[in-house]
């Protein structure tokens, strides 16, 4: 006779048996990355049911859209027949500009114009004042927008356009402008702004939780100025109001065509979230030439097929002739952009990699240590820069080629969130953002060295959780 306790035993066992089975059975056919799909596994079984609720919440991509173009169809990854040698290659990048065409579909966009803005103390008033002078249409998304200060002047701003008759859109991740409660969201709403949340649900079931987030920071007004870059809204990006954790960043206003890849990115989110489609001219409109630089849109994300701004960063690495130059908050990338740095750096290319001293993220700042040390040892040159933080995120290849935007080198921000980034072909530009960073500390070996053995452990335990930093 079994008793109840063996009984309720034998259910349990079984139990967790056929979930970790469905568990297998999924990791096997939907993850791609190796490393992943053996920890995704592993924890099903070795952690009964809560192996199973940890994958359930975080480990399934539930993000079913594919990027849908609502003004032109992207071209085919791979047209069949078509190699480089069927282009006229009149520029060492030449492989570079081939690469990305295929990796998104998208054309480059020539005569562009665009200009630095540094910090929230430029790009706010910029960006109000595009606001305030918008006659159609204003489309904003921020992964942070906070009901501070500074967000207090977007929303009066924003609410003001929608009150004169601008069609107004504003899109805020579901994480990373508050989970429970959102000040900004609230505020906007209450005054009769279209608002909304991306992949946001009090339900865990109804959405990826924490682990998938839109990342993105683009403004665009008119369809004919925007805004990209890594500024969040929040009072800690203006220095001049001496907050308490100051934080330095790089955003860019851009005009000509490449305005409207900038305008199809946001829409696109738009309509994935809310179902509406912004199809008007007010929200493209015909756009002329501004400038000399040549641009294309890069985005990123989970309901892609590839991670393409890795994918483009690797690309950029390999095709470089003389210098790579990345500044980033944070950097944990996966393995082959690793490789990739110290493949390049061996081959006799400059490779200089500028990170704070300290970001605003400990653990991330542990982990960093472990792939930075191959890298110094295969020649690269690792720069930390004194406070405030900066949360620039630039890379530059041989003077001529740049690539701005809202990713981070790790791998969230590769195969985790929502980013945009822009490439842009200009080699003044290119100029302009190597000189940003340039007070800073070299690190090295020696200093690695230093670290003690308990610190030597935390960082190497740190570094086990890259997939979720």
């Amino acid at each position: 006779m079994i008793s109840g306790v063996g009984l309720t035993a034998i259910v349990g066992s079984l139990a967790h048996l056929a979930i970790a089975s469905l568990v297998t059975v999924h990791v096997l056919l939907y993850k791609r990355n190796v490393g992943a799909a053996v920890s995704w596994i592993g924890i099903a079984w070795l952690s009964p049911f809560l192996g199973a609720v940890l994958y359930l919440t975080m480990g399934i991509n539930r993000v079913k859209r594919r990027a849908q173009r609502l003004r032109r169809q992207r071209l085919p990854l791979g047209v069949a027949g078509e190699t480089l040698g069927d282009v006229i290659v009149d520029d060492p990048l030449t492989p570079l500009e081939f690469a990305v065409g295929r990796l998104t579909g998208l054309p480059t966009e020539h005569g562009n114009k665009i200009e630095i803005l540094h910090s929230g103390d430029q790009a706010y008033p910029r960006m109000l004042a595009a606001i305030e002078k918008a006659e159609k249409s204003v489309g904003l998304v921020s992964y942070i927008f906070r009901a501070d200060k500074a967000g207090e002047a977007f929303h009066q701003a924003l609410i003001q356009a929608q009150r004169r008759g601008v069609e107004v859109r504003v899109l805020i991740d579901g994480v990373g402008s508050g989970y429970f409660w959102s000040g900004t969201y609230n505020r906007l709403r209450a005054a009769g702004v279209p608002v909304a949340r991306f992949l946001h649900s009090y339900f865990p079931w109804r959405m990826p939780f924490v682990n998938l987030r839109n990342h993105r920071k683009v403004m665009v007004v008119d369809g004919r100025l925007g805004f990209t870059g890594g500024i969040n809204i929040g009072a800690e990006n203006i220095a001049a109001d001496k907050p308490p954790f100051v934080v330095h960043d790089t955003h860019f206003q851009l005009e000509g065509p490449i305005v409207e890849q900038l305008t199809d990115a946001f829409a696109d989110d738009w309509l994935y979230t809310t179902g509406e489609k912004l199809l008007t001219e007010s929200w493209f409109p015909p756009l002329d030439k501004a400038g000399p630089v040549a641009a294309r849109v890069v985005t990123s994300g989970p309901d892609e097929d590839m991670e393409q701004i890795e994918y483009v960063a690797l690309h950029a690495i390999s095709c470089a002739h003389k210098s790579v130059r990345v500044v980033t908050p944070y950097f944990l990338p996966p393995d082959p952009l690793t490789m990739a740095l110290g493949l390049a750096a061996l081959r006799g290319v400059k490779v200089d990699i500028v990170l704070p001293d300290h970001s605003n993220h400990a653990v991330l700042d542990w982990a960093r240590r472990i792939p930075l040390r191959p890298l110094i040892e295969a020649g690269c040159r690792v720069w930390l820069t004194a406070p405030p933080f900066d949360h620039s995120k630039l890379m530059v290849i041989d003077e001529a080629w740049s690539l701005i935007g809202s990713a981070n080198w790790d791998t969230r921000s590769f195969r985790l969130n929502f980013e945009l980034n822009v490439e842009l072909h200009d080699a003044g530009f290119a100029a302009q953002i190597s000189k940003i960073a340039p007070n800073a500390r070299r690190l090295t070996l020696a200093e690695l060295d230093a670290d003690p053995l308990p610190i030597r452990l935390r960082n190497s335990a740190a570094r086990l959780l890259q997939p979720y930093l």
